[in-house]
């Protein structure tokens, strides 16, 4: 099983896949943003993009690397990653469906005003990280047309990540 924590830059995402692959069996974190920062290393590079996502071979990578490493492992992945456009997440989605792999998708949602202060507190990539700011639009409007009809949403605005673990652990 997977279980893909989605939401946008600052949400909690890391941290919070860190205490749900604690509390649950025979779990692993696997970050697809590293399958993004394989692809972002080949030289000469792949054509310019603002998000390696816009690469055409990360979604089956993604799907093939989850599913190699399930056949390996077993048990569940826990998945941080941001995917805000629907055709991504259905290519994603579906790959992961073409194969038997049961997909429990939550949204980690704050509201503009605390993913604005948790940013602008950020210490892993610094205050108010142009990067995740460029992201808050996008999120929001993701949320509103498809986002949270495809997604348990888990309101973080008001919880800890301690509380919002718990609370998918929970859940799945």
């Amino acid at each position: 099983m997977i279980v893909w924590l989605n939401g946008t830059h600052g949400a909690g995402k890391t941290t919070t896949s860190a205490l749900v692959q604690r509390l649950l069996p025979d779990s692993r974190v696997f970050d697809a943003e590293k399958v993004g920062e394989t692809l972002m290393d080949i030289t000469p590079g792949l054509p310019a993009t603002d998000n390696f996502q816009h690469w055409p071979p990360w979604r089956p990578l993604v799907v093939e690397t989850a599913r190699r490493v399930l056949d390996y492992t077993g048990g569940t992945l826990v998945v941080p990653m941001t995917v805000l456009v629907e055709q991504y997440w259905r290519e994603i989605s579906s790959g992961l469906a073409g194969h038997a792999i049961p997909v429990r998708h939550f949204v980690l949602h704050a509201d503009q005003a605390t993913l604005r202060a948790r940013i602008a507190g950020d210490t892993v990539l610094g205050p108010d990280s142009p990067f995740r700011l460029r992201y808050l639009e996008p999120y929001a409007e993701a949320a509103r047309t498809w986002l949270h009809a495809e997604a348990e949403v888990i309101d973080t605005t008001h919880l800890t990540p301690a509380q919002a673990a718990a609370r998918i652990a929970e859940a799945v």
